[in-house]
């Protein structure tokens, strides 16, 4: 499925914070490949959650070059509180466009943004993403902590969250799969939560980087490259 391969390894990584330099410099050394969802309106303006200013217009395309750049809304609402479909679309789609004239290359990916609450999506905000809006596929925040393809590109479930416990565990699973059908790993997170002190630091990413590469059976994408 994948140039004759049936496991794929994918990394979805949302807001554009200044961890993200790391975590690109970090994926290139070890061949992976990600992709970054951003908020086109908030680049380059201060973001309490790191303590620093994000990445600025004038830098996503040389930060994140070689991976993926995906919509994420211009100012992270909640999309589902949002009364306005007009609103929902223009949020999304004005995002997607800012960001294919600022990266140069064709913006067909989006994450759901959320706030805390969880609800990040529902029903209306699917068709109208699906119907008003250039995007092709739309990430959620719910792991599945398995490795099937979705059924629905506009409901994606990722396996795991990039601090989540199971996360070696599921990698170790991962690659001693033999496949007779294809399979995704699909890894998500902001870079910010690698400062978090739990334990999962930059460090840690990039021991789980080396493990999970450079595997001959093993195809390694953006979230575009593996789903489109």
């Amino acid at each position: 499925m994948w140039n004759g391969k049936k496991k794929a390894v994918t990394f979805s990584f949302d807001d554009g914070c200044r961890r993200d330099e790391d975590m690109v410099r970090i994926l290139n050394k070890y061949g992976l490949k990600a992709t970054f969802n951003l908020n086109s309106s908030l680049l380059g303006t201060y973001f309490l959650r790191d303590d620093n200013f994000k990445i600025s217009p004038e830098e996503a395309k040389v930060v994140y070059k070689g991976h993926e750049i995906a919509a994420h809304t211009l100012s992270h609402p909640t999309l589902t509180k949002l009364p306005d479909d007009k609103t929902i679309a223009f949020q999304v789609e004005e995002d997607r466009l800012l960001l294919e004239k600022l990266c140069g290359d064709p913006v067909v990916g989006f994450a759901y943004p959320g706030n805390g609450d969880g609800a990040t999506f529902d029903d209306r905000v699917v068709k109208i993403i699906r119907e008003k809006t250039g995007i092709k596929y739309a990430r959620t925040g719910y792991s599945t902590y398995d490795f099937d393809l979705p059924t629905d590109l506009f409901r994606l479930k990722p396996t795991v969250h990039v601090t989540d416990e199971k996360l070696i565990y599921l990698a170790e699973k991962f690659l001693a799969l033999e496949a007779d059908e294809p399979k995704l790993f699909y890894i998500w997170g902001h870079g910010f939560e690698l400062d978090n002190g739990d334990g999962f630091d930059l460090s840690s990413f990039e021991t789980f980087c080396r493990y999970i590469a450079f595997k001959d059976d093993v195809f390694y994408g953006t979230n575009r490259d593996v789903l489109l």
